[in-house]
C-alpha cells in the first residue's frame, strides 16, 4: 500500500517554533472510493497565519496549511487526474480528498485555472490567497484614491508587497516598512514604491513626518507593534485602516505593549478594520482577473524565496517568521 508522509506538531509552540516542535510521519494511501481524488503536492505555503491560528494547532495533528497538488487518480466527476488543485491539507505530500462530502469554504478543492504561462506556484501566491488578501483588504476596505499617501507594513513580505504594488497602479504615492536594507532596497527598487524604511535601524515617526508632512491617508496593517502605533500617529483626518494581521507578536509568550492610538483614532476620526479574506471566498476570481495582466503587462513584480524538499517544510516555515524571505515563501515538494 502507498504512503503519504506528513509534518504532525510533536509539541505546543512556545515563542518562536522549532524544528523539533515537528515530526516527520507517514500513514497508509486508503484505496480510493467514488467521489474522492488523491492528490501529489507540488509545493506547500508557508504563512505567518499558521503561526496566528493556534485552534489547529494541537499535539499529534498535522501541522495547518495549503498547498497546490496534481491530482493523480480520480473518481470524483469534475476533478480530473492531471488537474492541478489548491487546498487547505496541511503539511502533507499526498492526501486523499472527498469531494463529495468536503467542507466548501475550506477542504474543498479549487481548481487551478489557465495561468498563461506563469508559474504554478503563484496558486499559493500572487494569484492565490495573498494576492487576493491584498487586493480585497486595500481596495474594499481603504478605497484608496490616486494622489493618496498608503503605507503597507510587511512591505517585502508575501502580501504587503502586493497591496504596496496595488495602491501605486491606482496612483497612490507607496511607503513601504521593512525589516532589512535589503527589503528596502527591493521595494523600492523593483517594486517602484516612492519610499521605504527599515524600521530597525530609523525613527518611524520622525522618517514619515519627513516625507509625509500632510500625513498618511491609508494604512495596510501586517504586522501590529509599535510600527503601527508610529504610522497611525501621523494619519490624517479620516484616514482609513486595513488590519491584515500582526506578525511582530505572534511568536511572543506575553502580549506585547506598544503606544496608545485610540486618541489618535478618536481625534482624526479614523475607520480601522480587522479582516480575514475568507469574507470574499466568492470573489477571488475578481481579483486574479486584474492581478494577472498586470503581472503579464509588467505593471506588478513578485518574488518567490523557494525552499527545496518537503523535509525542509519546518525550517522553511521557521525561516519566514524570522523574516528570511523575500515576497512569498513556498516549499517545492
Amino acid at each position: 500500500m502507498s504512503k503519504a508522509r506528513k509534518f504532525v506538531i510533536t509539541r505546543l509552540f512556545k515563542g518562536e517554533p522549532k524544528v523539533s516542535d515537528f515530526k516527520l510521519d507517514s500513514e497508509d494511501i486508503p484505496v480510493l472510493q467514488d467521489g474522492q481524488i488523491l492528490c501529489e503536492a507540488e509545493f506547500i505555503s508557508v504563512d505567518p497565519y499558521q503561526r496566528a491560528y493556534t485552534e489547529g494547532h494541537g499535539v499529534g495533528r498535522t501541522m495547518i496549511g495549503s498547498q497546490v497538488a496534481r491530482i493523480v487518480e480520480s473518481r470524483a466527476d469534475g476533478y480530473p487526474a492531471g488537474r492541478y488543485v489548491v487546498g487547505a491539507w496541511g503539511w502533507r505530500d499526498r492526501t486523499v480528498v472527498d469531494v463529495a462530502n468536503a467542507d466548501k469554504d475550506f477542504l474543498l478543492p479549487i481548481l487551478v485555472p489557465d495561468l498563461g504561462g506563469l508559474p504554478l506556484s503563484l496558486s499559493l501566491g500572487v494569484l492565490g490567497m495573498p494576492g487576493a488578501t491584498a487586493y480585497f483588504g486595500l481596495l474594499d476596505i481603504c478605497d484608496p484614491k490616486p494622489g493618496e499617501v498608503v503605507v503597507v507594513s510587511g512591505a517585502a513580505g508575501a502580501v504587503g508587497s502586493i497591496a504596496g504594488q496595488i495602491a501605486r497602479i491606482k496612483g497612490c504615492r507607496v511607503i513601504g516598512i521593512a525589516g532589512s536594507d535589503v527589503k528596502v532596497k527591493w521595494v523600492k527598487e523593483d517594486l517602484g514604491f516612492d519610499q521605504a524604511f527599515n524600521y530597525k535601524t530609523v525613527n518611524l515617526d520622525k522618517a514619515l513626518k519627513e516625507v509625509a508632512p500632510d500625513g498618511v491617508d491609508v494604512y495596510f496593517d501586517n504586522v501590529g507593534g509599535e510600527q503601527s502605533s508610529a504610522v497611525i500617529a501621523n494619519m490624517r483626518h479620516r484616514g482609513r485602516i486595513a488590519v491584515c494581521g500582526c506578525i511582530s507578536v505572534y511568536n511572543e509568550s506575553q502580549v506585547a505593549v506598544a503606544p496608545v492610538i485610540q486618541m489618535h483614532v478618536v481625534s482624526r476620526e479614523l475607520r480601522m478594520e480587522g479582516f480575514v479574506v475568507a469574507r470574499w471566498s466568492g470573489r477571488w476570481d475578481e481579483a486574479f482577473r486584474e492581478l494577472g495582466p498586470w503581472i503579464r503587462e509588467g505593471r506588478l513584480k513578485y518574488r518567490e524565496t523557494v525552499t527545496d524538499g518537503f523535509v525542509n517544510t519546518p525550517q522553511a516555515f521557521i525561516g519566514m517568521l524570522r523574516g528570511e524571505n523575500l515576497g512569498k515563501a513556498v516549499v517545492k515538494v
